[in-house]
């Protein structure tokens, strides 16, 4: 099996563990958490970049799966810059996206 080969299956691969991770992170959050890990690692390790949507799953501080509404809040601010607050509630770390 090639190079590219390779990496398709990994793109594949790494999409059905995001999606289980999401299907499962209601009922056990540690499987989903392993499951999103699992699927960083093939990525790592394949030196593949995640596309932009599935980084934005990840905190920046403690690497951990993060789900809008579960385990992290999204707000927008109301001052003159207009940002997205994302609050990690594992860490409690704040990082801001312009708008």
């Amino acid at each position: 099996m090639g190079k590219q080969a390779a990496k398709s299956v990994a793109q594949e691969r790494i999409l059905i563990l995001i999606r289980n991770a999401f299907q499962k992170i209601d009922d056990d959050y540690e499987l989903a958490n392993s499951q999103a890990q699992i699927a960083k690692k093939i990525a790592k390790r394949l030196r593949l970049k995640l596309p932009y949507e599935l980084r934005q799953l990840y905190c920046k501080k403690c690497k951990r799966f993060i789900v809008p509404g579960f385990n992290c809040r999204v707000r927008i601010g109301r001052s003159k810059i207009k940002a997205l607050r994302i609050t990690c509630l594992l860490c409690n770390n704040i990082y801001r996206k312009l708008l």
